[in-house]
């Protein structure tokens, strides 16, 4: 048996190669239609002797499909597009599968992958894409037909299976640029629009509709079509889970909540084990911060089994995405341990799920114990790669804890060449261990022509400043003055520049850009003790330059523990923002710390009455109660030190 593989490519030279190299054991005859006439394609396909079709492109996808169709001379088909490759497995699969007389095609499985906030991920689909090359197998014009369709059209007897061990590796959500991806999905969308006005009942056309809509991002829309789309669809249909999929995503990236819900309930009564309805369906109440509804959903998520092939599964949602959601419930219920489990079940079912590592330093607080945070690293984490410690690196920066910060960067560059980002942010490093020499050697290694240069001649001028040396400040300030500067960035020298004597002009007016360095330099000095020095800057600047940068101010100080710092950019926080339960919830702790359990109590109380749905302020309360009932005692047994055994009685009455 011999297999055609067929292709329609247009401007994808540059994942060409790779496509026709997964697919060379799997094949016999490659057949190609450039619609974009490329002369890079023409070398490419010649190393693997691939024909090419002429054709004039006219918006016609399935008059393209069935130009290559005429030409194929192998007894089955395969068609891919160029943003894909077979896995190395596959051919030997395909080609004893296609061995089967029984059967007119096969399903595949696509992995696609794809970007989000939480890093690369993969959801899997199926796509019918390898078939038996018959006459009458054509398409007929319809946007949304798939070859299955024709095929059963053709013969109400056709079988078909799914290919399970045949697998695509899918890149083009990510590989293409967004513009030109838009681009094309709008072409599409005309042209379904078209067919819908022939065929206003066709279900299938409708659900192609939806999904062009929701990858154009027009979420609402997107969701009332694929509605459209489901209504009254037997449920034996092989796309319903994957149409289901889409109408809850595309409420849920539209915040309809309600109406996701909705979906999302009767998708379960239909296939109560679908991981994803579980997994969207405590995102949403994790973002109505219904923490208990969401943690057992992300339960229930974790306890469905391995999906139908035919279902839509993102990876993860049966492991590492509910494992890290259930991590971050346990944080706000301050059962640590718990979430730390969560967060290492997470990371090892995916090494590359860098917000579960982060989870991770966050618990461990290397800041403080960096000793004992990089052994529990070292434990939990294996990092093979640089790029692995690369992540690291970045996340105890992020977390300022800057000695450990340091060892991973030295880490990430042992093997390949340090960036311009590593040096410089090795050299931040290094001035937050007081290494001024070694960190201005990295700082004066950066080319003038690069985009960091003039950041990394700002952190030589704070490096001189911490160090006094008012000459070398003066000097790098007028250097950077002479570089065309932002307003802000320039005010931020001018500060630092006249900040180390007798302070001579009047407080600086600072945007958006300059408040954000002022905070990052702020932390910085405060982390190395420095605190005069940072109330000097601060003192530098008029009031009103902070107004949203108070309750950041005040929770910096209290990490820090300037308690009596923090409470009065906190309460200046709430004298402008009177219901910020985190400013409260703050102040409680504050209060606490000071003794003052009826205030702290009455700012615990404040948070809970401006939030009643975040668990860390009750159990802050809890903890609080417990302390004062504690203290109660004490004093009891001060008053009355006659009686014996005074603390287990007053105990045993207090439990009651």
């Amino acid at each position: 048996m011999k297999v055609s593989l067929c292709m329609i490519i247009k401007n994808e030279t540059s994942n060409l190669y790779r496509c026709l190299q997964s697919a060379m054991k799997a094949v016999d005859e490659i057949i190609i239609m450039d619609i974009a006439a490329t002369s890079d394609m023409c070398q490419i396909v010649r190393v693997f002797g691939a024909q090419v079709v002429d054709f004039v492109w006219n918006d016609n996808w399935n008059e393209a499909c069935n130009q290559l169709l005429e030409r194929a001379r192998g007894e089955w088909i395969l068609f891919l597009d160029a943003d894909e490759e077979l896995t190395p497995e596959s051919a030997a699969v395909l080609r004893r599968i296609i061995e089967d007389d029984s059967l007119c095609g096969y399903f595949i499985r696509s992995e696609n992958y794809l970007y989000d906030r939480m890093g690369e991920e993969i959801t899997s689909d199926i796509v019918f894409r390898l078939f038996r090359n018959r006459s009458d197998y054509r398409f007929d014009g319809t946007v949304s037909e798939q070859m299955m369709d024709v095929i059963i059209e053709k013969n109400q007897q056709a079988k078909y299976s799914i290919a399970e061990d045949v697998v695509i590796f899918h890149y083009g959500y990510f590989d293409n640029e967004p513009g030109e991806k838009k681009q094309e999905s709008g072409k599409y969308l005309n042209l379904i629009k078209e067919q819908i006005v022939e065929k206003p009942d066709d279900q299938l056309l409708r659900y192609h509709y939806g999904l062009e809509l929701y990858r154009l991002g027009d979420y609402e829309q997107a969701a009332t079509e694929l509605i459209k789309a489901a209504d009254e669809l037997d449920c034996q249909t092989s796309y319903l889970p994957r149409l289901l999929h889409y109408i809850v995503l595309a409420y849920y990236v539209d915040k309809n909540y309600v109406s996701a819900l909705s979906c999302i309930r009767q998708g379960l009564n239909f296939f109560p084990a679908y991981a994803n309805l579980y997994y969207y369906q405590g995102l949403i109440y994790y973002a109505q911060q219904e923490y208990g509804l969401a943690y057992a959903s992300f339960n229930h998520a974790l306890a469905t089994p391995e999906p139908a092939v035919n279902d839509v599964q993102f990876s993860g949602v049966r492991s590492f995405r509910s494992y890290y959601f259930l991590g971050q419930i346990a944080e706000m219920f301050y059962n640590l341990e718990e979430a730390l489990r969560n967060y290492i079940l997470a990371l090892r079912e995916n090494p590359s799920f860098v917000v579960a590592l982060g989870g991770i330093t966050r618990i461990l607080q290397p800041k403080k114990d960096p000793v004992y945070a990089k052994a529990a690293l070292e434990k939990i984490c294996e990092f093979p790669s640089s790029r692995a410690n690369y992540c690291i690196a970045q996340l105890l920066f992020e977390q300022a804890a800057y000695p450990l910060a340091y060892d991973y960067f030295e880490l990430a560059t042992q093997s390949v060449t340090e960036s311009v980002e590593i040096k410089l942010k090795k050299a931040i490093c290094l001035i937050q261990q007081r290494k001024f020499s070694a960190a201005l050697r990295k700082l004066d290694s950066i080319n003038p022509e690069h985009s960091l240069y003039k950041i990394a001649k700002f952190n030589k001028l704070f490096c001189f400043w911490l160090q006094g040396a008012q000459e070398k400040v003066r000097q790098v300030s007028e250097e950077m003055l002479a570089l065309d500067l932002s307003q802000d960035l320039s005010r931020m020298i001018f500060l630092l520049k006249n900040n180390l004597g007798r302070r001579d002009f009047p407080p600086l007016i600072l945007e958006k850009e300059g408040i954000f360095l002022l905070f990052d330099i702020i932390e910085r000095t405060i982390a190395l003790g420095e605190w005069e020095r940072a109330i000097t800057l601060l003192d530098g600047v008029r009031p009103e330059s902070f107004n949203d940068m108070n309750l950041a101010i005040g929770e910096l100080c209290f990490s820090y523990g300037n308690i009596e710092l923090a409470e009065q950019y906190l309460n200046t926080h709430i004298d402008r923002n009177c219901q910020s339960e985190t400013a409260y919830f703050i102040l409680a702790q504050i209060k606490e710390q000071q003794g003052l359990y009826l205030d702290a109590h009455c700012c615990y109380r404040k948070s809970i009455s401006i939030n009643p749905k975040n668990p860390k302020y009750d159990i802050k309360l809890i903890q609080l109660y417990k302390k004062m009932r504690q203290t109660v005692i004490d004093q009891t047994i001060e008053k009355y030190p006659e009686i014996s055994d005074l603390r287990t009685l007053l105990e045993a009455v207090s439990d009651k």
